[in-house]
């Protein structure tokens, strides 16, 4: 369908019109996202003790499949369909506590046990194979990075081999300790194409022109790109006078005024780390043209906030939004077909490219 160069000094980007077309949409809904990996939001605040359970969709207004988090009396975590197997209702509807630790269908009262086995169901009498396999509830995956729990209709990437550029970078940072702000959290509806916004996010190139505020907190010169198989990372550097990382001494960028980590993780996933916690940006495609995005903050050392690269991330967001909005449109020219890379500035961009081809022909 789509083919991108790997040499970047020869690539062209994806053509304009990747960007409007609704069965390209399609496409990346069935091949790229039903097989990547996607946060459980809520997960830490509510299913924190035995019997508690959290109804969510994969992907509200887009992949919406009905799931359940939930933990059993082990303290051990199940992912499951939260679809009756009997008439197809919807088995818990609100978050809370299970009553006994079982799920029982409002509908016929069917139950099943926390790890989705079937247990029981009035009015079985004269039910022949009965029960079966089907009668079970499907399990998905599920698994955890620090406090964060995700979960995947079908994965296609091994979840070690996804996060693992975060332990690498900022292993050395208390992450369970940073604590979720409700008040700093907020969604963004912004008038693009999905793929649009993370093409903004995955280079630096734009900062000195579109983010005056935040290019004053970064060094330039020092700013890069380090590519991991399934993301990668942006190391912004400052200028050592603002808010930086206390590194430890064994750390590869040990010595060096580092203001940020902006990790991306194929498709949607933004972890921005700060010296004060972390933002996550979770990028939710709802149309060809329109996406939301959700910005979940989480708080470690509060007397920082409002200082270095991480001081105002809704002004950042607020001039993002504005020039991918500018450039959807501009994508919908019939002058427009296919721009160049910039090999130093734009290797994350071209990285993503190719990783979307990838997923959509296989």
């Amino acid at each position: 369908m789509y083919q991108i160069e790997p040499d970047i000094r020869r690539a062209s980007m994806l053509p304009g019109a990747f960007y409007s077309d609704p069965q390209a949409f399609d496409a990346c809904r069935e091949r790229i996202f039903a097989r990547s990996w996607q946060l459980i939001a809520g997960a830490e605040e509510y299913v924190g003790l035995p019997n508690e359970a959290l109804p969510f969709e994969f992907m509200e207004h887009f992949l919406e499949e009905p799931l359940l988090l939930l933990r059993d009396e082990k303290q051990a975590l199940h992912c499951l369909s939260n679809v009756c197997t009997h008439r197809g209702n919807i088995l818990v509807q609100h978050p809370g506590r299970l009553g006994r630790g079982a799920i029982v269908c409002g509908y016929h009262g069917r139950r099943f046990q926390a790890d989705g086995q079937f247990v029981s169901m009035p009015e079985t009498a004269g039910m022949l194979d009965f029960p079966c396999a089907s009668d079970h509830l499907t399990r998905l995956p599920v698994r955890q990075w620090r406090q964060f729990v995700f979960t995947s209709l079908e994965p296609a990437i091994p979840f070690e081999h996804w996060v693992a550029g975060l332990d690498r970078k900022v292993g050395f940072l208390p992450v369970e300790q940073f604590r979720y702000a409700a008040a700093r959290s907020r969604d963004y509806l912004v008038r693009a194409n999905w793929a649009l916004y993370c093409d903004n996010y995955l280079e630096g190139f734009h900062i000195p022109f579109v983010h005056k505020g935040l290019a004053a907190t970064l060094d330039w010169s020092a700013y890069r790109t380090e590519l991991f198989s399934w993301g990668n990372c942006q190391v912004g550097a400052g200028h050592g006078g603002e808010s930086v990382f206390d590194l430890p001494p064994d750390h590869e960028d040990a010595g060096q005024a580092i203001a940020a980590y902006y990790f991306w993780l194929f498709p949607n996933m933004m972890f921005n780390f700060y010296p004060w916690g972390l933002s996550v940006n979770i990028v939710r495609p709802l149309k060809t043209d329109l996406v939301r995005v959700s910005f979940r903050t989480y708080v470690w050392r509060e007397e920082l906030l409002g200082s270095g690269a991480g001081a105002d991330v809704d002004l950042v967001e607020r001039e993002d939004e504005a020039v991918v909005e500018q450039v959807q449109r501009g994508t919908c020219s019939r002058f427009y077909r296919a721009g160049r890379y910039a090999p130093g500035q734009e290797k994350g961009v071209h990285h993503f490219h190719r990783l979307l081809v990838k997923a959509l022909e296989t």
